[in-house]
């Protein structure tokens, strides 16, 4: 059964591409996807995108900024500009599967992304793909699948923009995107350049200064104001986009982008070390590039992408001996090489029904090690593995729309990882629409998906601690809920709620051993359930007068409900350590004759950090509010646009902590000046 899925699939594949040298007629290939293809595509499927104005809106930060503001995704940072990955559902960040141009982003060490250096700049669109609609991205994403796209696309001829910011905490921020278009070519060139000495004030809750009277009698005590220390980074992104239309209308188009980041790692605010002469540093050196190949006729599309990913990350602390030298005293890195290639053919027999067929082939090659001194030989040993790992998986996808208001769709999902085979992901979606009229929709949604997760190649090999005996993960998802649409004169509305119930049995976890180390094993069922919902509203209020509001809300309940591992293991029936029950958000926009006003606000109720729920000092962290507002002018000159730009984050001074021991700043200010010259 599961070799005849994969053999299908192939022959599906051969037999389109006959098809397609047959056909005469040639379409546009923008114009056929958007009129043929954009209602079965919906079928079922619960997403949020995130437009180019949203990823606009937060220009001068990462990807990992505009999803906390605009969706129901849990952003989980261990500070400014260190690493942030994604939570979707309750689920861990390895849950949450990221593409790229088609390119998959999840680290083969780890199976996370770090959405810190993933800036927002470089993003044309974003896609937040919720539960069982994953499966139609990828397998293991048991939360749900972000699509990220970048592209070459220009309306004018020649074209160029430069913006420059200033922040607090001697922050620098640099971009520019210039571009070139043709009849038949397109080239789009983009910078990104971000420094920052990141030395924020906060007050120390996790440490007391003791006050003492000329007796030597304690009388009081307070909570120092220190400094984030070791904080500065230094981000280069470069991208290059190149697009090219051939006389038969198929278009080739390439991707290419590269990542220099040295970041310090900032340290504990349970440091007590006051005059700390050591150094945290994490460098990371980054390139990946995507071809493609798209093509479509009457009837048939089809898009074939191949690419390379090469990823270096180094970890070095070095530390005082006591002789005010700084001595090596971790030495961890690690070099990754991926390529993949992926074909996806759509055909369209009739305006009811769409089938897609889907290969996609991964293969990674990952060297990892630690440098350590032997106690015995004091001589440096290399401590890691040398593996690689080759996946492939196949999709087989069926959307039917029998009448005007019902919806069927169908993905059948088949991976092998290794030599061994994944279980077959079948995924189901309905819809029907109660009501329709020119004013508006109501639309009823569900999905039921099974979904599958192998380990992670540290869980396998890292040594010390891998275990080469892990069972891959494996769950179901069910989802119901309503969609719709409402719009009378100058006002137009959409809202969107959900229900899902998940179940994941044999989660991976890292627990420490007696043997002084940290190791994984098989020992949760993760029941995962709750409601998400988001709505819009934009009204024309008439003389230049418009504006906007967005709203997110998740309940969240991530449940361990697997046997207990010791006779003291306190998490079952637990929620799980950093998953926030309550979430919401606010996004809302005035604008006025060339004026912009923008109010975000962002809450997040308590998390804990111990899987006992612990309530006490280290056990959780408070709920937070987060208040960020923007003012933005532009301006038309004869030789330029301009735009000039003030952000204020943390308007009302919030001590919070995303992860344990690691504050984040307080107010803070952007801003950032745009420049758009005219060349005509």
């Amino acid at each position: 059964m599961r070799r005849g899925i994969l053999s299908l699939l192939i022959s599906l594949l051969s037999i389109n591409l006959l098809l397609a040298q047959s056909v005469d007629q040639v379409y546009d290939l923008d114009s056929t996807v958007v009129v043929a293809t954009r209602a079965l595509k919906e079928i079922g499927i619960q997403k949020n995108s995130l437009e180019r104005v949203n990823l606009r809106d937060n220009i001068a930060y990462s990807l990992s900024e505009v999803l906390t503001q605009n969706s129901s995704i849990f952003i989980k940072s261990y500070g400014r500009a260190t690493s942030a990955t994604a939570s979707l559902r309750g689920t861990s960040p390895s849950h949450t599967r990221v593409e790229w141009n088609g390119m998959k982003l999840n680290s083969p060490m780890l199976g996370m992304v770090d959405f810190s250096l993933i800036p927002s700049f470089f993003i044309d669109n974003a896609t937040i793909y919720h539960g069982s609609s994953s499966v139609g991205i990828s397998s293991g994403g048991f939360g749900g699948a972000i699509s990220l796209e970048s592209t070459s696309k220009q309306n004018e001829p020649f074209s160029l923009e430069v913006i420059g910011g200033i922040g607090s905490f001697s922050t620098y921020n640099g971009f520019l995107r210039a571009g070139f278009s043709s009849e038949r070519f397109q080239s789009t060139t983009k910078v990104a350049y971000n420094r920052s000495r990141n030395d924020f004030e906060y007050v120390n809750y996790r440490k007391k200064e003791f006050d003492f009277d000329n007796n030597g009698n304690l009388v009081g005590f307070k909570y120092p104001t220190e400094k984030n220390k070791n904080g500065e980074y230094a981000d280069l992104h470069l991208m290059q986009e190149l697009a090219y239309r051939l006389k038969d209308d198929s278009k080739l188009s390439l991707s290419a982008w590269y990542i220099n980041s040295e970041r310090g790692v900032p340290m504990l605010n349970v440091n007590y070390r006051e005059e700390d002469k050591s150094s945290n540093t994490q460098y990371q050196e980054t390139f990946r590039t995507v071809f493609g190949w798209d093509k479509a006729f009457d009837k048939l599309q089809i898009k074939s992408k191949a690419g390379y990913d090469y990823n270096d990350l180094l970890y070095l602390y070095l530390g005082d001996l006591g002789d005010g030298e700084l001595s090596e005293m971790t030495h961890s890195q690690s070099f990754t090489h991926s390529i993949f290639a992926k074909s996806n053919l759509q055909f369209f027999p009739s305006p009811k029904l769409m089938i897609c067929a889907e290969i996609s082939l991964d293969e990674h090659i990952v060297k990892s090690y630690d440098i350590a001194i032997n106690s015995i030989s004091q001589e440096r040993e290399y401590i890691g593995y040398f593996e690689g790992r080759f996946e492939s998986s196949a999709l087989l996808t069926a959307r039917y729309r029998p009448s005007e208001r019902l919806g069927l769709a169908l993905n059948l999902r088949e991976s092998t990882i290794g030599d061994k085979f994944s279980p077959l992901l079948p995924a189901f979606f309905a819809e029907y629409i109660i009501i329709q009229n020119n004013r508006g929709n109501i639309i009823a949604k569900s999905s039921v998906s099974r979904n599958f997760r192998a380990p992670t190649l540290n869980d396998l090999y890292f040594l010390p601690g891998g275990n080469k005996n892990l069972r891959s993960e494996r769950g179901y998802s069910y989802d119901l809920g309503f969609e719709g649409s409402y719009k009378v004169d100058n006002l137009s509305m959409k809202g969107e709620l959900t229900a899902y119930n998940s179940k994941i049995n044999d989660w991976i976890l890292w627990l420490p051993t007696f043997k002084g180390f940290w190791s994984p094993i098989n020992v949760k069922l993760v029941h995962s359930y709750g409601i998400e919902s988001k709505a819009n509203m934009e009204v024309d209020l008439g003389n230049g007068w418009n504006s906007s509001i967005n709203a997110n809300f998740a309940w969240t309940r991530s449940i361990n409900h697997g046997d207990p591992i010791s006779w003291g293991d306190e998490s079952v029936g637990k929620q799980l350590v950093y998953v926030p029950e309550y979430s919401a958000s606010v996004n809302g926009r005035v604008h006025w004759k060339g004026w912009s006003f923008n109010y975000k606000w962002n809450y997040y109720s308590e998390r804990f950090t111990t899987s006992s729920n612990s309530s006490g000092v280290i056990g959780r962290l408070s709920p937070y509010i987060m208040n960020d507002i923007s003012l933005e002018k532009s301006l038309s000159t004869k030789w330029a646009d301009l735009k000039f730009k003030l952000m204020v984050e943390n308007l009302f001074d919030e001590e919070y902590e995303s992860v344990l021991s690691h504050p984040m700043p307080g107010r803070n200010y952007t801003f950032t000046l745009s420049i758009k010259p005219k060349f005509f």
